[in-house]
């Protein structure tokens, strides 16, 4: 079976600009949704990258389920446990007590997702490089 990781990284890249995108048409829920996606997918490059396979959505296990070898990633951990909490609320209503989810999403919300995601990103670019 092929190696897809640099797909998978590729993709990740084109969530990221995704994600800054949407922050721009202020649309801040859905830059949430894609930093979450654009750090979810690298990790799951890196995880490829490494012979291994990466399943499910939350940023943070996945990092977590990197090799111990890997350095660096308590930070990492942490900021994809902030991204993890946009994979469902920035999509759906009903995860919200009341309102829709972009009442719920603004300018602070997607910038931290993005700068977390751009991390996240810089740390996969440099450990596949």
């Amino acid at each position: 079976m092929a190696n897809r990781s640099v797909d998978w990284l590729a993709q990740a890249h084109r969530d990221l600009e995704q994600a800054h995108d949407s922050r721009v048409g202020e649309r801040h829920e859905w830059a949430c949704f894609a930093a979450h996606q654009a750090a979810e997918k690298a990790v799951k490059a890196l995880h490829l990258h490494l012979g291994q396979e990466a399943w499910g959505h939350v940023v943070a296990h996945l990092l977590r389920e990197l090799p111990e070898t890997t350095a660096g990633l308590a930070d990492l951990i942490e900021k994809g446990r902030v991204l993890d909490n946009f994979y469902i609320p920035a999509r759906y209503p009903n995860s919200h007590p009341a309102g829709a989810p972009f009442e719920h999403y603004g300018s602070l919300q997607s910038e931290e997702g993005i700068r977390y995601a751009c991390e996240i990103i810089k740390f996969v670019d440099s450990q596949m490089a």
